[in-house]
């Protein structure tokens, strides 16, 4: 399997826990020219922007390890940019989701 379809196949279990906790996808993959967002979901009333992190192995940390202050700073970025496009004024939270190549599964709210 190739990075890329790692990574496809990683966010799709991602969003289908999200659907199992409740949340309505939104949108995945959804990019601009500028930035990107893996998956867009909303819930209660609170629109949620989860970066996934696909690991196949921990030798070098966890997905967690890299979401770094300056992926931080992008997500922050892209997710302004998704509510100005879509006129959302409403509650907002990042998400990081990390995946293991056995398929598990764990996702923590960052902001």
């Amino acid at each position: 399997m190739s990075t890329t379809s790692d990574g496809r196949n990683a966010e799709d279990l991602v969003a289908k826990k999200l659907e199992e906790k409740g949340h309505q996808i939104l949108s995945q993959n959804w990019l601009t020219r500028y930035c990107e967002i893996d998956i867009v979901s909303k819930k209660d009333g609170t629109v949620y922007f989860t970066e996934v992190k696909y690991r196949s192995s921990n030798a070098w940390g966890s997905g967690f390890d890299y979401i770094s202050p300056k992926k931080l700073k992008q997500m922050h970025f892209a997710a302004e940019i998704w509510a100005a496009e879509n006129k959302w004024t409403g509650e907002m939270v990042l998400n990081a989701s990390e995946v293991d190549s056995s398929n598990g599964v764990e996702i923590i709210e960052i902001s």
